[in-house]
């Protein structure tokens, strides 16, 4: 945790200097540059990662075996990628500028998947402090390194040249100290090994592709369709929803595991968990929805000066897609610990095909305003698929959990509604809306004695 916030604030931070730095136009083409190697940067990983959490969880002794293969099975698949994102950039005509941009992203790219793997060994060992380390280790560094580029003006390239760096470093860190105090991967290339590894992984992997076109494609169609200009205006909003991500991740790295052993050990247990992270991220992620969506044009002005002003409408229509993710990032941990991994790839199936059909309608007439209520209307869609599956499945979840969401929804709207007639400043209304809301919460009575017990449980006090 302590972990995420240093790397939310360095986000935070990194976001602001370089929005303003580079101006609109350039951080359009960062943007595409993101997005378009967060798609095909999956094709590095093909689902792997997921599937070895999942598996080393249940059998640490697996796990040399496992990481002694899959490592250079990853750097074969990692020439490939490279190969098919200059095709790509090609196909669609990108200017040198992108062309160049987008393959140094890309072999970041490559160098944060194996950080992906190693962390997700971590997370099998639930040893999350190292992973914690080099988060922190390659944010800092990520950090300065963008400051050193703006400061020397290196441009779009000094800045992307950061971004290489700094991951190689964090690289270099996290498998030192996996094979000082995890294990050592026993290097080998067992092709019937790596062949059984592929196949289990593929649904995953299928899954992994779906989810970065679903979530990056609206950049890279705004790219085509609008120009740099657009782009940069979504990126940064975009970005801002990023940051905000940032909690669930840390959650979803500590849980995750944890629900794949009571698959196997206690399914009771384990819809109790599922239950209780739905609460306790609704309960945090909804108000700060409805304050965000009220105070754009404010945030906006206040992250990105004048220049972004109209980057406040967007944010205001994207912001949802925050409290959607956290329900869907649940459902998608719940099912994958059920090994239902493949069902999971249809519902992304469904939601990628909706997802791009809805952007070539609305882009071309609402811009990125189109690209962000295309976002949220196919998160909309996925959660609605995934709550039904979930329910066919069996899992029957407490009817309290219903009833505490509409408290937790109506204490949003009450906060909504008295941010609206005080009509104060941001400043003035942050501390107030905090007051009110936890006015609503103790009033409500949100907070039950299996709820206390989790808190004293997490300080330590039980």
């Amino acid at each position: 945790m302590i972990s995420q916030i240093i790397s939310g604030i360095c986000g935070f931070i990194w976001t602001i200097l370089i929005a303003r730095y580079l101006g609109v136009n350039d951080y359009g083409i960062l943007g595409f540059a993101i997005s378009l190697t967060a798609i095909l940067a999956i094709t590095v990983d093909f689902g792997i990662s997921t599937h070895i959490i999942r598996h080393v969880a249940t059998d640490y002794d697996s796990a040399p075996k496992y990481l002694g293969n899959v490592i250079p099975l990853k750097l074969l698949f990692s020439i490939g990628t490279m190969f098919l994102t200059l095709i790509i950039l090609i196909l669609l005509k990108s200017n040198e500028l992108t062309i160049i941009i987008t393959l140094l992203f890309m072999i970041e790219g490559i160098i944060k998947s194996f950080i992906v793997l190693l962390n997700g060994s971590f997370q099998a060992f639930e040893e999350g402090k190292y992973q914690g380390i080099g988060n922190t280790l390659m944010n800092l560094i990520l950090l300065a390194f963008i400051l050193i580029s703006i400061y020397t003006d290196l441009g779009i390239f000094g800045i992307t040249i950061s971004y290489l760096t700094a991951n190689l470093i964090a690289l270099i860190y996290t498998y030192h100290a996996f094979n000082k105090n995890i294990t050592k991967p026993k290097f080998e290339f067992d092709k019937s090994f790596c062949k059984k590894i592929i196949i289990i992984s593929l649904p995953f992997a299928a899954t992994s592709i779906l989810y970065s076109i679903y979530y990056s494609i609206d950049v890279v169609m705004l790219n085509q369709l609008v120009g740099d200009y657009a782009t940069g205006i979504y990126n940064a909003t975009y970005k801002l929803i990023s940051i905000l991500t940032l909690f669930y991740s840390v959650y979803a790295a500590v849980v995750y595991p944890v629900m794949s052993k009571m698959f196997k050990n206690d399914k009771k247990l384990l819809i109790i968990t599922f239950e209780k992270s739905i609460k306790y991220l609704m309960l945090i992620i909804i108000p700060l929805t409805i304050a965000i969506m009220f105070y754009s044009t404010d945030i906006i002005q206040l992250i990105y000066g004048q220049e972004y002003n109209i980057a406040a409408a967007p944010l205001s229509i994207l912001i949802w897609t925050i409290s959607l993710l956290f329900v869907n990032g649940v459902c998608n941990m719940l099912l994958n610990a059920s090994y239902k991994e493949v069902t999971i790839t249809k519902i992304y199936a469904i939601a990628a095909v909706f997802n791009v059909v809805l952007n070539f309608f609305l882009i071309p007439y609402f811009s990125y305003n189109g690209a962000a209520t295309a976002t949220v209307l196919s998160d909309l869609l996925i959660m609605s698929i995934q709550l039904y599956v979930i329910y066919k499945l069996g899992y029957r979840v407490n009817k309290k959990l219903y009833t505490d969401l509409v408290k937790i929804i109506l204490g949003s709207t009450v906060l909504g509604i008295s941010l609206y007639f005080l009509n104060l400043n941001m400043w003035v209304a942050l501390p107030v809306g905090i007051i009110i809301y936890f006015v609503i919460i103790y009033l409500f009575r949100l907070f039950d004695d299996d709820d206390k017990y989790v808190i004293k449980e997490i300080l330590g006090k039980n």
